[in-house]
Parts: C-alpha cells; sequence; structure tokens
C-alpha cells in the first residue's frame, strides 16, 4: 500500500510537471532559432479581443508562408500586386522566390516595385527590370516597376508631416496588394518593415526623396530624422486609404536574415541574429511592432537595437499610431501552437 501511495505521489508530481512545462509553453513563442520569448516580455502584445491580429509561426518556408496569409481569411479583388524589394546586387538579403514563389502564385500576383532615389542598378526602370531577373523574380511572375510611367499624387489625411505623397504611377492598375515584406534593420529608418515597404517601397523616385526630406522636396533625400518617419508614417497612411483603409490590403512579413542593413544594401553586415518566423496582419503598425516587440528579445540583438534607437526608429510607430494608420497593439496568434492550422497548400 505504501509502495502504491509513492507511485501516486510520483505520478501526480510528474504531473503537474508536465501541466506546468505546458503552460509555460502556451505563454511563449519559440522562434525559428530554437528561442523561447515569453509573451509577458512583447511590450505592446494584449488580450484585448479588439485588437488587431498578428498571426505568427516559426517555420519559414514556403508553405509557412502561405499558412499565415490564408490565417488572414482574406480574399483579393481585382489584379492583385504583391509588393517586395527585389535587392541590390550582388549580395543583399532580399527575400528569394524559392521561399515566396507559391504566395505569389497562389494569389495570382504581379510582383512590383519601384525604383531608387539613390540611382545604383535599380535606379531606372531599364536596369531594375535587369536586377529582377537576375535574382529570379520574372521566372516566378510578371514584374511591373510601377514608377517606369512617373508617379501618381495620393492625398494624405490626417498626416503629422505630409499633405500629399507620390507612389508610382501603375499603383491606381491594381485592385488588391499583398505586401510582402523582409524584416530587418535599415542605415535610415532604423528599421524596415511593413510601414517601409508601402511608404518608401510605394514610392516613386520622386515621392522617395519626398519622404526622406519630410515633405520638403523632391529632388533631395537630405532631411530632419524625425521628419522623416513622421514622413513615412503619414506615406503608409496615403496607401493604406487608397486601399480603402486596409480592405483591399495585407502585410506579410519574414524575419529571417536580420542584419542591422536594409536590402537596398549590396553588401550587408551578417546578422548576429537567429532567424525568428513569418507574421502577418490586417494591420501593419501592428505587425511592425509585433516584430519589432520579438526582435528587443532575441538574442544577439544588440547591434540591430542601437541602430533602431540611434534613428529613432520607434517614431515611425509612433506616428503611424496618430495620423490613423493602425495601432500598436496587437494580439499574438501562434499558429504553432494551434493543432488545426490553416492549409498551406494554396493561397486562398
Amino acid at each position: 500500500m505504501r509502495m502504491t501511495n509513492i507511485i501516486g505521489k510520483i505520478s501526480l508530481a510528474l504531473g503537474a510537471i508536465a501541466l506546468a512545462n505546458s503552460a509555460i509553453a502556451q505563454d511563449a513563442i519559440t522562434t525559428n532559432g530554437a528561442q523561447k520569448i515569453p509573451l509577458a516580455e512583447l511590450t505592446y502584445r494584449t488580450t484585448d479581443a479588439s485588437a488587431p491580429a498578428v498571426f505568427y509561426t516559426s517555420e519559414i518556408s514556403p508553405e509557412s508562408l502561405v499558412r499565415v496569409y490564408n490565417a488572414l481569411e482574406w480574399t483579393p479583388t481585382g489584379k492583385v500586386g504583391v509588393k517586395i524589394s527585389t535587392g541590390e546586387p550582388p549580395n543583399s538579403n532580399y527575400l528569394r522566390p524559392a521561399l515566396i514563389k507559391n504566395l505569389v502564385q497562389g494569389v495570382n500576383g504581379t510582383i512590383v516595385e519601384c525604383n531608387t532615389a539613390y540611382g545604383r542598378a535599380r535606379g531606372n526602370t531599364e536596369s531594375h527590370k535587369k536586377v529582377a531577373e537576375e535574382h529570379g523574380f520574372t521566372a516566378i511572375a510578371p514584374v511591373d516597376i510601377l514608377d517606369e510611367n512617373g508617379s501618381l499624387t495620393l492625398p494624405v489625411e490626417g498626416g503629422v508631416r505630409l499633405k500629399e505623397d507620390y507612389v508610382g504611377k501603375n499603383f491606381a492598375n491594381y485592385g488588391s496588394y499583398v505586401v510582402l515584406s523582409h524584416f530587418k534593420g535599415h542605415g535610415s529608418a532604423g528599421f524596415g518593415g511593413a510601414i517601409k515597404n508601402i511608404s518608401i517601397g510605394f514610392g516613386s523616385s520622386m515621392g522617395k526623396a519626398w519622404i526622406h526630406s519630410g515633405g520638403r522636396s523632391q529632388t533631395n533625400t537630405a532631411g530632419v530624422q524625425d521628419e522623416f518617419c513622421e514622413a513615412m508614417a503619414d506615406a503608409g497612411k496615403a496607401v493604406s486609404d487608397y486601399m480603402g483603409k486596409g480592405k483591399n490590403i495585407v502585410y506579410v512579413s519574414v524575419m529571417n536574415r536580420i542584419s542591422i542593413d536594409c536590402d537596398c544594401s549590396g553588401n550587408p553586415a551578417e546578422p548576429d541574429i537567429h532567424d525568428i518566423g513569418v507574421l502577418a496582419s490586417h494591420d501593419p503598425v501592428a505587425l511592425d511592432q509585433a516584430c519589432v516587440d520579438i526582435v528587443s528579445k532575441a538574442n544577439g540583438n544588440d547591434a540591430l537595437m542601437k541602430r533602431i534607437e540611434a534613428r529613432n526608429g520607434l517614431h515611425t510607430l509612433e506616428s503611424a499610431e496618430k495620423n490613423g494608420l493602425g495601432t500598436r497593439k496587437y494580439r499574438l496568434v501562434d499558429l504553432d501552437a494551434t493543432t488545426n492550422k490553416p492549409a498551406a497548400t494554396e493561397a486562398k
């Protein structure tokens, strides 16, 4: 009888340990690099049901991109543009075609980009298309350089810095956009994610100068740092409003190869941070904030966090919340913790 009691107590103890471990697992996310990050440490995460959802998976694969996209339960209308960065040669960390192919083709998307304001290999349409071909994008989908025919002016409602924004003229040819971003550092903005992709990314060459200068010049990129951050947020608001206040645009961000340098650098610094995962949301502010929250707890993040601080990168998020682009509060939905994951075979 005594031995039975001992065995029973051991069984109960082991069961309690297993339950505790399960609770711990549910209270944390696991990154692609196997680091556990407690949910309680994510500053802007909330359990408020009214907050926008940010879906997360640690898996970084063609299938996982489709899975997080499908979790959005969004159906595009009209012609679909997939906004990416084609990446500055020779060795930037742009999202590889093999990784994004399933998602791009699943939505029957056209890859869209705009020319740079700094020249180099992507400074004009002809050479930019050549880069897109060399980097393998034309092999998976049509590629459209949106400012090939100039700029389109979008109004900025409630802007902190800008009254108008200049995107590539072909921007208006699309009924829906999937904004597929590579989250990483950035030499000017501190970090680059969804907001940068819809502001600087959709900006024509002229529009990029306009944003960088804080709305002071259409040709000169020099400006005041905080004004630049505010202008990015305002330009993002113009794009979101044009797309029906976010109705016809969604956001997927990949947290891999997280260098302190942007994909506009042809020779970026090697990442100090392990890959993290893939996230998606209807709200670009919530998505960027979730990425920042997660990376702020990632091992090896010192260089990136110092760069974000040095460029006052969080001011972009502050301004984007102030102008109504989105909210910094978010609900994190960990798809790895669910038993019935959304199908990942074909994008809806």
